[in-house]
């Protein structure tokens, strides 16, 4: 059940083969571990996945497929679970990931008013970069880990009540 659902919206294999930006991960996207699903690979790719989204850096999809690979997990569901960070959530998500590392570095939140030059930007990620980054990682990492552990015990529990529906209908043969 849970598989099935999961399956229904992963981004087909071949397409993420053939990406562009994934290209230079070569023979290694071939290995079929990578886009097997089970327990295991689905937990881990959620890490990675929710993990990747939460950094503020450009090309999350290429981080969290390369990660994909070096944990053996599942390539599709981390690569889509990236784009929880679009670009209608990208703004909140790093504003509340900025203002936790704020909180933590003990420094005030910085006021947004930067010149939309190449100048002004930089002038302004060098004023929030580090609680920015550090926000991000920590959300990142915590995100993960509790989707890593509520996709094991939901994954389990599912598991349990189909084989508690089996093994019912087993015990009670029909008439």
């Amino acid at each position: 059940m849970v598989k099935k659902l999961i399956q229904r919206y992963l981004p087909d294999p071949k397409n993420i083969r053939e990406h562009r930006y994934l290209r230079f991960l070569g023979s290694a996207l071939h290995n079929a571990n990578l886009w097997h699903l089970n327990r295991r690979s689905a937990a881990t790719a959620f890490f990675v996945g929710i993990f990747c989204a939460f950094l503020p850096i450009p090309f999350q999809m290429v981080v969290a497929a390369s990660l994909s690979i070096i944990f053996r997990c599942n390539i599709p569901l981390a690569v889509a679970l990236v784009w929880i960070t679009n670009p209608l959530t990208m703004p909140a998500i790093f504003y509340f990931t900025y203002k936790i590392g704020c909180l933590i570095l003990h420094v005030p939140v910085s006021e947004a008013s930067f010149e939309l030059t190449l100048h002004g930007v930089g002038a302004g990620l060098a004023r929030v970069w580090k609680p920015l980054y550090l926000g991000s990682i920590l959300v990142g990492t915590i995100g993960g880990f509790v989707s890593y552990l509520l996709i094991r015990a939901y994954w389990r529990w599912n598991v349990v009540q189909h084989w508690r529906k089996r093994h019912k209908r087993q015990s009670y043969p029909s008439e």
